[in-house]
């Protein structure tokens, strides 16, 4: 493929709003998670809350877009001057030309728990001012950023569990391919509900202590919230060294189990293979993965199968989870920004919360942040339903 250049891009997590913030808590090994006193929640687990979300106000006329998916999207969008980079963007393509592609899993759905408490005692019908449409619904964080930047270009959202903000990198690549736009607005925002967190405790998934990647003794995950955009464009004929390019893309559906990947981690294997034959890579060309890693017994070995099949047990890597929690929908948007900026300052960030590494894993784990070269780096996202993607970007002087 053509590389398409990330000329902007930002992340807000529990470890940080904005670049700056993020790249400190990842140098100083900083984890974002705490235990969970979210709304009325009622289990012992950690959580990657963000601060100052409930404090975020949508601009009046898109006030039918309030909900805390909404809100975290705009204090997201408000990190690192990227709302005035689409701008720019706009003023150089018009707003005809720049696509938004967006992932989430469950979108708004908190306003609905909300909206739930406040029924009408005798009909049971949902309060007057709750709107599904622009808040609960799936497209909603789409339609508000399009809204929010007044843009008239295709707008996607992909919920495929957590390869929904992987996937659309490939979504909006394909239509950048066809012509159909010139730039895109893509990444994931998912925030913090009750149906996720009961929801996961419910099959057993959830850690009752912050969650520990690939450790012998991991037993669930950690649910987190965030916000990640990066801004796609066409790369110049003469980039910046420093800049971040996608030079690969690889997807697939093993569609093995509801809720299981595949033992073997067959999925994961093909989606990293074809993202290295899209980029014209051998696995040996790659620095640093940064893996799915959610710290569930099934997922982590199937991934380490994967991985050790194709890069062998060689290759540096580790899974950011333990700072962030898993953002579900947002995942692949967060670790794709987290992969930007390891490029751009050539560092592997520690796995967090893993204390004895599962022996039966044969990787090179990092436990402690490493400084060295970095050119380019693979990103994994794996989601329910046996939904794989892997995202490879590479610095521009080696692309």
């Amino acid at each position: 493929m053509n590389p398409l250049w990330l000329s902007h891009f930002t992340a807000t997590s529990s470890i940080g709003c904005g670049l700056t913030q993020t790249l400190d808590a990842l140098r100083q090994s900083r984890a974002g998670l705490a235990p969970c006193a979210f709304d009325t929640v009622e289990l012992t687990t950690f959580i990657g809350e963000v601060a100052g979300v409930d404090e975020m106000t949508l601009p009046a006329h898109l006030s039918e877009f309030d909900c805390r998916n909404n809100r975290l999207a705009l204090l997201g969008l408000l990190q690192d001057s990227f709302a005035e980079a689409v701008h720019a963007a706009i003023e150089k393509y018009s707003g005809q030309r720049i696509g938004v592609f967006l992932g989430t899993s469950t979108s708004g759905i908190l306003q609905t728990e909300l909206a739930y408490r406040h029924r009408d005692p005798e009909t049971g019908a949902f309060p007057a001012d709750f709107i599904y449409g622009t808040t609960h619904n799936t497209f909603s964080v789409a339609d508000f950023t399009r809204h929010y930047f007044g843009l008239t270009g295709p707008a996607v959202v992909v919920s495929s569990a957590c390869s929904s903000s992987a996937k659309v990198f490939a979504s909006a690549r394909r239509m950048m391919a066809a012509g159909l736009i010139d730039a895109a607005v893509v990444g994931g925002v998912d925030s913090l509900c009750l149906t996720t967190l009961y929801g996961f405790n419910s099959l057993g998934l959830i850690s009752e202590q912050a969650c520990r990647p690939f450790d012998s003794q991991r037993d669930g995950i950690s649910i987190g919230e965030a916000a990640a955009f990066a801004l796609l464009e066409r790369a110049p004929e003469h980039p910046d060294t420093d800049a971040v390019l996608l030079l690969g893309i690889g997807e697939s559906s093993d569609a093995y189990h509801m809720s299981s990947p595949h033992p073997d981690g067959l999925g994961a294997h093909m989606a990293m293979q074809d993202a290295l034959q899209m980029a014209s890579l051998s696995p040996s060309d790659i620095d640093y993965i940064n893996l799915h890693g959610t710290a569930t017994q099934s997922n982590d070995a199937a991934e380490g199968k994967a991985v050790t099949g194709l890069f062998g047990s060689g290759i540096p890597c580790s899974s950011t989870k333990g700072a962030t929690g898993h953002t579900l929908g947002a995942a692949g948007g967060v670790e794709a920004v987290i992969c930007a900026l390891a490029l751009q300052h050539n560092l592997l960030p520690a796995g967090l919360g893993t204390r004895q590494l599962d022996p039966a894993l044969s990787l090179d784990y990092i436990l402690e942040n490493r400084e060295q070269s970095v050119t380019r780096v693979l990103s994994n996202s794996f989601g329910f339903g046996g939904t794989n993607c892997s995202l490879i970007l590479g610095r521009a002087d080696n692309s």
